[in-house]
């Protein structure tokens, strides 16, 4: 990865079509031959040099099913069918000996073939609209994630997203910048869950964090906006029948002046880096997560930290700092920015993202979501 990241990166690879073989990855059909033949030619000389052919034959029985767990319906075809020719030759040209043992072995090779394929089939269907409706929620959050990088009069702000996207679908980590009339208003968040459900959820928290910062003058008060909005998605949710959720955030606001405001709701303080050095700030004056205020009879607060001309903020989720390597520790995330403070926004994320990847083995646990905040140089209230 080089330069500074240009969009919010999604690591899907979207399918092009409803559900066809191609929509699936499979093995090369050169690679199924040549294994195809290996595995025929090795139970073929043993059964030979043992003398127990019709018996290491009916090993060659069950490879069509290994077809069918890896292979397309295509594939797994021509595997049924090249066993079903090994199996029955014997039967045909060599009759003699054993020959009821043949014929048992060529039918139970015929129903497992044809048993493989259909399976194969049942298989890349259900592989195709796990891909579909992957490639679904993947636009969707697209289309509510604005693209990277941003620039207001406050601050620039770079960053990448890349959701996780195997089984478990993409997640419902959310970010946002938006220019107001009080200056600059950060958001960064995680919605419990993954899935479409999260990415609802996702779509009214930015939508009300959209919303709210051109109408609320304090970022207690668009905290307040977007918990009420997290609460209504609740409501509806409930009278679906579906789980509620809460959402960890982090509402920042930078204007004209030298102090930045921040409210945290459970979320990963900022860590600020300035002058070679790296301080987390905010720390200790986190709230609970957006949805579960009425939990608790404290109110939220607003924390004030200096935010210096040409520092920068770095804004991530839990996808960064509990990402594991092989042996299982967390990365080290404060340690890893140490070495990173003088640098631009682009390239910082850029180094963390390289550096998070050699950590993990290229392993990746969980949605990343991560903003650098660029402070402009001050300007006149």
């Amino acid at each position: 990865m080089s330069g500074p990241l240009r969009a919010a990166r999604s690591s899907a690879q979207i399918a092009s079509d409803s559900g066809d073989d191609t929509a699936i990855r499979t093995p090369s059909t050169r690679g199924v031959v040549l294994a195809t033949l290996a595995t025929t030619a090795v139970v073929v000389v043993l059964g030979l040099l043992t003398g127990t052919a019709v018996i290491l034959l009916g090993l060659l029985v069950f490879l069509p099913a290994f077809a069918a767990a890896l292979c397309s319906p295509r594939q797994t075809a021509m595997v049924s069918a090249w066993v079903i020719l090994v199996v029955i030759e014997p039967v045909v040209l060599q009759p003699g000996e054993r020959i009821v043992d043949r014929v048992i072995l060529a039918v139970f090779a015929v129903g497992f073939g044809t048993l493989a394929v259909y399976g194969a089939r049942v298989r890349i269907t259900r592989e195709g609209a796990l891909v579909r409706l992957r490639s679904t929620a993947a636009a969707m959050q697209r289309q509510i994630l604005r693209p990277l990088p941003l620039l207001t009069d406050d601050v620039l702000v770079d960053g990448v997203y890349e959701p996780l996207q195997e089984d478990k679908l993409v997640g419902g980590d959310i970010y946002d910048v938006v220019a107001t009339p009080w200056g600059t208003r950060i958001l960064i968040g995680d919605v419990q869950g993954k899935g479409l459900a999260a990415i609802g959820m996702a779509i009214d928290v930015v939508g009300a964090f959209r919303e709210a910062a051109h109408r609320e003058p304090t970022v207690t008060a668009l905290v307040d906006a977007l918990e009420a909005a997290v609460v209504r998605h609740n409501d509806y949710a409930g009278q679906r029948g579906e789980p509620e959720r809460f959402v960890t955030a982090l509402a920042l606001g930078v204007d004209a002046g030298t102090d930045t405001q921040v409210v945290g709701c459970g979320h990963i303080p900022p860590y600020l880096l300035h002058e070679g050095a790296v301080t987390v700030v905010g720390e200790g004056d986190e709230h609970v997560p957006l949805g579960l205020a009425s939990l608790v009879d404290a109110p939220r607060t607003v924390a004030w930290f200096p935010f210096p001309a040409g520092s920068t903020l770095l804004l991530c989720t839990d996808g960064l700092t509990e990402a594991r390597s092989r042996e299982g520790d967390f990365y080290p995330l404060e340690a890893r920015l140490g070495g990173r403070v003088d640098i631009t926004a682009g390239r910082l994320i850029a180094s963390l993202v390289d550096d998070v990847r050699d950590f993990t083995a290229g392993v990746q646990q969980d949605d990343l979501a991560v903003l650098a905040v660029r402070r402009a140089p001050h300007r006149a209230p």
